[in-house]
């Protein structure tokens, strides 16, 4: 146990090191944007206005309540109280809503578009990839150039395929939105339809992108453990083919545990940009709107929340994989 305790005491470190470094980020990069957003909604909102006082008045007052008018080291301080809260205050670019609220209407979109999509991507990817190579011929001839095509693509490339060609070309599906524009959401069965239908593209996007790189990386493990002396000694030890099997993909399964935390790490960019080409209502749309705004609060929130998601997804990757294999547990002991 005190290898296991070893290696998960420096994960644990490393996971409050990186998480502090983003939340210094998350604060710092967007206020490096050039302008001043709240000049922006000032000069919206004293449109047709003559009295210059006034409008100087109503500047100080959006300045007063977004914190802009303090130094960046009292922003920072008001950032890290805020969080520690959970409340972020208003967001600027949709004001009077506040930060929480905006958050709350597009977190789940993208939680329930992203985990399931990278979940089964990943489970179908290696069944094919292990299949192709116990099997070899003609199914593994196949499979690798087509893995090969579509790990190439972007999330966002194979959104842009699947928009062009199912819902454009063949319109089988919807271009855009999570549901129909002129739904209310409720528990309706045409809303629920709606929404499974506005998910497909989307969700499919994701999958196809993760099934080819899972796929090409399972087939590659699969094919060196097959090829490995512990199998060709238990075979000739008669020892059954199906044992040999369920150990050499228990042991090609290791690198692809990791390849999962690197899976959920950087498809949560590509699923972004795929969300705005869809116009999916998630984060992805939600940080477009922060950006185009020069929205401080909404952007620094966004952006900590998915840093927080891709860390704890990683964190727990990390965990598993010192679990499920036993050289951790030697190499900490060391």
């Amino acid at each position: 146990m005190k290898g296991y305790r070893l290696y998960f005491g420096k994960k644990v470190i490393w996971f409050f090191v990186t998480l502090a470094v983003a939340f210094v980020l998350n604060f710092t990069l967007p206020r490096l944007m050039p302008g001043d957003p709240v000049a922006a909604i000032v000069s919206r909102m004293a449109q047709g206005m003559s009295n210059t006082s006034g409008v100087q008045a109503i500047y100080e007052q959006y300045t007063e309540l977004f914190g802009t008018n303090k130094s960046i080291p009292e922003q920072f301080v008001l950032y890290v109280r805020n969080a520690l809260r959970g409340d972020f205050g208003y967001s600027i670019s949709q004001y009077p809503r506040t930060v929480a609220d905006v958050l709350r209407s597009s977190i789940f979109w993208t939680l329930g578009l992203q985990l399931p999509a990278i979940l089964v991507g990943w489970i179908l990817g290696n069944a094919l990839g292990a299949l192709a190579a116990y099997r070899r011929g003609n199914f593994d001839r196949v499979l690798l150039p087509v893995s090969l095509f579509f790990s190439s693509l972007p999330a966002f490339g194979m959104a842009v395929i699947l928009l062009v060609f199912f819902a454009v070309s063949l319109r089988w599906f919807p271009t855009s939105g999570g549901y129909g524009f002129d739904l209310i959401p409720n528990l309706s069965l045409t809303f629920i339809w709606s929404v499974i239908v506005h998910y497909q593209l989307p969700f499919w996007s994701l999958v196809i992108i993760t099934i080819g790189g899972q796929a090409i990386g399972m087939r590659s493990m699969s094919i060196y453990e097959l090829n490995a002396d512990y199998v060709k000694y238990s075979r000739f030890m008669g020892i059954k083919d199906n044992k040999i099997v369920r150990y050499v993909f228990r042991n090609a399964m290791l690198p692809q545990i990791t390849g999962l935390a690197l899976a959920l790490g950087t498809m949560v960019g590509g699923a972004l940009v795929a969300e705005v080409i869809f116009s999916y209502p998630g984060l992805g749309s939600t940080i477009l709107t922060a950006v185009l705004g020069q929205d401080y609060p909404l952007i620094s929130a966004t952006t900590l929340i998915i840093t927080i998601m891709v860390l704890t997804a990683n964190f727990g990757v990390e965990l598993l994989y010192g679990f499920l294999d036993p050289r951790i547990k030697a190499a900490q002991a060391d």
